[in-house]
């Protein structure tokens, strides 16, 4: 089974090597990150809960294991991020549910590693 916590420490590392050979990449790709996550009408546990819906739909073991940990930092709740889940399943069909599943597996290691 993944472990969403190793993906996301792993995730760092590859992230921390790309800005050596991409520095302004990423200094890009940070600032947007930050405009992009700024509150405004939209709070932050929301956006995090947009970009996880967006990241099962999308297939993306790092965009769930950076946006589950952010949710739940954002005060979203188990329930709350099932929801997503259901929601990204609907609109991302059977390769969804399976990341979905991976995805409560990810909301539940962190939750226990919180706890």
């Amino acid at each position: 089974m993944k472990s969403y916590s190793e993906i996301l420490k792993d995730q760092n590392t590859l992230g921390k090597g790309y800005k050596k050979q991409s520095p302004e990449t990423l200094s890009a790709f940070l600032h947007l990150h930050q405009a992009a996550m700024a509150p405004g009408e939209v709070d932050l546990k929301t956006k995090e809960m947009i970009a996880l819906g967006i990241g099962i739909a999308a297939r993306c073991d790092g965009c769930i294991a950076a946006h589950v940990y952010a949710a739940l930092k954002a005060g979203a709740s188990k329930q709350e991020l099932v929801e997503v889940i259901n929601v990204a399943v609907l609109m991302g069909g059977g390769p969804s549910f399976t990341y979905g599943t991976q995805a409560l597996g990810a909301i539940e290691e962190f939750e226990a590693a919180n706890a």
